[in-house]
């Protein structure tokens, strides 16, 4: 066996600087984690609980508990390594990091390494090393939008729960549709790929029409019904929610996941439904489509067909969708979904946690 977990105890003046370290914007990325570490192990967490909570190593997690234990707070901050003294000290590296995280230069909406460099008065090297010690990248930004759905919980549970323990003698269909599809032809043709040489194209291209793509997706088995209209409102789903009746048995429970659109509830729709009693709808929440199975199908047909296909027509990229849509149904693949409702839930909450932004004082 192990050695048992160092008990880690804080006291009041410890814990809240640890919580402001821990979120606090101009905080080093590392230290903060660190924080989070001890504030997680003086919960009474084990160094599993902990690395599964934070997504660390458990290494990690034990090397910072015991560091703590032995020094505090002073053992959070890196030891001093061997090798030439510094030439800048503590002071001029805080300044630039409190700089990159809370200023703005002149005239732009982000630091870059010789802007930094010239404001500091250290040399671009520096402040490059300075920005990959500390984990800052001002050059990139990341997109994300969280549900403000007030059932998001609900309909979380409701979901997964389908797609980890479908109901027996039933079918579990996710439907959507992906809209607008454009059938494009490059100005000029293509230089195939050769030797030393990738395949090159035109930046502009020909537009020749769009058309929309309505899917089912069969959790189990990984097929897809799949048919294209011209237009996407009530009537073209009324008519897709056909096509999915003749292709599916008739004697068992039919359970769609999609999402809140619009033509989704028309009248048109809903009283279809309600005509159909062994249908059962299940609603994802809002500003979720990653939630929707079906989405990983539409990005496979984007990756393989439309990105870099040359379409001449509507009618030949019609033909092309349901050319893809026949390779695939041909050997069908279920995706396998791996993350439990608790799974999910815990990871938007360390999220909400850790990415509050600082209050205005």
């Amino acid at each position: 066996m192990g050695a048992r977990a160092v008990r880690v105890d804080l006291h009041e003046a410890e814990r809240a600087e640890l919580i402001s370290l821990s979120v606090r914007r101009n905080t080093a990325q590392a230290l903060a984690l660190r924080a989070r570490i001890v504030l997680a192990c003086a919960e009474g967490r084990q160094n599993k609980q902990v690395a599964a909570f934070l997504d660390v190593d458990v290494d990690t997690v034990s090397k910072w508990r015991r560091r703590f234990a032995e020094h505090r707070i002073d053992g959070l901050q890196d030891e001093p390594r061997s090798g030439t003294p510094r030439t800048i000290d503590d002071a001029r590296i805080e300044a630039t990091i409190v700089r990159t995280l809370e200023t703005l230069p002149p005239g732009a909406t982000h630091w870059s390494s010789r802007g930094m460099a010239r404001a500091s008065g250290l040399s671009v090297s520096t402040v490059q090393r300075v920005w990959r010690a500390f984990g800052l990248q001002p050059h990139r930004m990341e997109t994300f939008k969280l549900s403000t759905d007030p059932n998001f919980v609900a309909k979380v549970r409701n979901v997964v729960g389908l797609y980890v323990s479908p109901p027996a003698h039933a079918i579990v269909l996710c439907v959507d549709e992906k809209s607008q599809i454009q059938a494009l032809d490059r100005s000029q043709p293509m230089l195939p790929m050769r030797p030393g040489q990738v395949a090159r194209r035109t930046h502009d291209y020909k537009r020749y029409g769009t058309t929309s793509l309505f899917a089912a997706l069969d959790i189990a088995t990984g097929r897809v019904i799949g048919k294209c209209f011209p237009r996407q409102r009530a009537a073209e789903f009324r008519r897709f929610l056909d096509e999915i009746e003749a292709n599916v048995p008739r004697d068992v429970e039919i359970h769609v996941v999609m999402d809140n659109y619009a033509t989704h509830k028309a009248p048109l729709v809903r009283d279809w439904l309600i005509r159909r009693p062994h249908w059962h709808v299940h609603l994802t929440p809002t500003s979720s489509s990653w939630l929707n199975q079906v989405e990983r199908f539409f990005a496979l047909l984007t990756e393989k067909q439309i990105k870099r296909g040359v379409h001449r027509s509507v009618a030949d990229l019609r033909s092309a969708i349901q050319n893809f849509l026949d390779q695939h149904n041909a050997e069908p693949k279920p995706f396998r979904w791996t993350k439990s409702a608790d799974d999910i839930l815990a990871s938007i909450e360390r999220f909400c946690t850790y990415n509050t932004p600082a209050e205005s004082t």
